[in-house]
């Protein structure tokens, strides 16, 4: 099986959010922390967050990347119940039986995100329009023989997921929309 780890190849991701994950934290999309607030009035570290972040479960910060990473079945009932704490804990779920369906959902939702090769690196870049939040996922191709090195070593080959956003700028990630 697979999940996401949270990956720094540099230390942007301390001065792009208020909260950076931890390297190697087991990852989620995350948009639910988003879930009470209105993503046109978000600014400047909490827009970078909602815009561009995976949420690293234990630190309860953010990762621009995730990676691919193989996982047991000990790892994941292990995710889910840390993802079911945090809810309780830090986002007010009633109880942890709540909590637990939810992070049953969240997990599953980011190994659908896997289907990619062990340590293929995963960016999301999440928008919202009408009420309603769209996130895309993108996998970062390295060439090939090259390994994980600094963050745009790589950045040029990058292949879509879903359906991508024509304006998305990973580099930009951080600042305003792309003026074109």
């Amino acid at each position: 099986m697979k999940l996401l780890r949270t990956i720094a190849l540099d230390p942007s991701d301390t001065f792009v959010f208020d909260v950076p994950a931890e390297p190697g934290d087991w990852a989620v999309s995350g948009a639910f922390r988003f879930c009470d607030r209105d993503p046109a009035e978000l600014s400047g570290k909490d827009r970078s967050a909602f815009r561009s972040g995976f949420l690293g479960v234990k630190s309860w910060g953010w990762s621009t990347l995730a990676q691919i990473v193989h996982a047991t079945e000990d790892d994941r009932r292990a995710l889910v119940e840390l993802l079911a704490k945090q809810l309780v804990e830090r986002f007010g779920a009633p109880d942890l039986a709540t909590a637990r369906l939810a992070a049953e959902e969240e997990v599953e939702f980011a190994q659908s995100l896997c289907t990619h090769p062990i340590s293929a690196l995963i960016a999301v870049h999440r928008s919202a329009s009408e009420g309603e939040v769209r996130e895309s996922f993108r996998r970062l191709q390295l060439r090939e023989g090259q390994e994980h090195g600094k963050a745009f070593s790589f950045m040029p080959e990058v292949e879509d997921d879903t359906e991508p956003d024509s304006n998305f700028n990973l580099a930009n990630t951080s600042g305003e929309p792309s003026r074109r």
